[in-house]
């Protein structure tokens, strides 16, 4: 089960879901929403990361635009979602998310570190939150917004893992490799997982480009890795 608690930003008090796990307490995970907002989907992957033990606190990105999530399986989804993200002032949201990990780290649940799960929009806020705020491990699935922020490459030196879909409509092949690149350039410890026929959202069962297989196995190596850098 879930809280809400309120993040204090500078605008505000932001609104945000807390998971605990079992036993109270334990390493400490910020869950950065897709597109879609804290959607039925990313509540579900807040108490998947629960149940293996972590606090996990997802912040409802989209406050500032007095909204809270798109319903997936809508036809109208991808352009309700695009509309919000595009008016989303992405300067505002990273310090909204940098709030909401600083909150997170200084919980008395949290002990053994925090770090950071992103998808989609989630992801690129996750690798620039990273950037600026040192977490102690990094999880980005197809962060779209990466490509657009590889200047930050250098900045986060932290273990991270990043899952991308070979058949990703957003995100080409090529574009993986250039990421991968800098993002793994001087022996920064990332690791980088590709999955053949899967698309962009691969992982969110409530839209129509998931991909079961893709998802398991990237769920799978997305616990093997925080079970190595942010163990429970």
């Amino acid at each position: 089960m879930s809280e809400r608690v309120s993040v204090p930003t500078d605008a505000g008090e932001m609104s945000a879901y807390l998971w605990l796990p079992a036993g109270g307490t334990g390493p400490g995970l910020l869950l950065l929403q897709e597109i879609f907002g804290v959607s039925g989907y990313i509540q579900r992957r807040g108490a998947d990361l629960a149940a293996a033990g972590y606090v996990v606190l997802a912040p409802e990105l989209y406050w500032r635009l007095d909204a809270t999530a798109v319903d997936e399986s809508a036809p109208s989804a991808i352009d309700d979602a695009m509309g919000l993200a595009g008016r989303l002032d992405w300067g505002a949201a990273v310090g909204d998310a940098v709030a909401a990990f600083g909150q997170l780290r200084g919980r008395d649940e949290v002990r053994g570190g925090t770090g950071l799960v992103g998808f989609c929009l989630g992801g690129g806020l996750a690798f620039n939150v990273a950037a600026v705020h040192s977490p102690d491990a990094l999880v980005s699935y197809y962060g779209s917004s990466i490509p657009d922020l590889l200047d930050l490459a250098p900045l986060v030196t932290v273990p991270s893992l990043h899952h991308f879909g070979l058949a990703d409509a957003y995100i080409d092949h090529a574009t993986v490799e250039q990421v991968r690149g800098a993002v793994a350039a001087e022996g920064r410890p990332a690791e980088f997982e590709v999955y053949e026929g899967a698309n962009h959202a691969f992982d969110n069962d409530d839209f129509a480009l998931h991909h079961p297989e893709a998802s398991a196995l990237a769920w799978r190596r997305t616990l093997d890795f925080l079970g190595r850098t942010l163990p429970t």
